[in-house]
């Protein structure tokens, strides 16, 4: 069964910087197409950020500019840097993979960030 464990979430202040790992189980990580979102509290779930197999990135609007993602296939890990962060990055974000129409989850890393 594919798992998928984020790391690297926490307080900051804002201006700060974090960087999110996820880290897959599966060598299918290689084909797959990766995304971060996040939800903060009350909100439903948001795209951040999505890159694919060949390293095609996007970015939301809202985070574009400030936010890279990345991955290392060798590793099975996409990684999320935040840069410049504010109030309104805070919450949990998730990674998810896709790999043939099925998406596959992680359980979440909560990242918040003080004024």
């Amino acid at each position: 069964q594919v798992q998928l464990v984020e790391s690297g979430g926490g307080l900051v202040q804002a201006g700060g910087s974090l960087r999110l790992s996820c880290a897959a189980s599966e060598t299918i990580f290689s084909i797959g197409v990766m995304g971060w979102y996040r939800q903060a509290p009350g909100k439903q779930r948001d795209w951040v950020a999505s890159i694919t197999s060949g390293g095609s990135t996007n970015y939301a609007d809202a985070v574009k500019g400030r936010f890279t993602i990345s991955r290392d296939n060798a590793k099975n890990t996409v990684y999320l840097q935040m840069n410049s962060l504010t109030v309104e990055d805070t919450g949990v974000y998730y990674c998810k993979m896709t790999v043939r129409a099925t998406n596959y989850w992680g359980q979440g890393t909560q990242v918040t960030v003080s004024s």
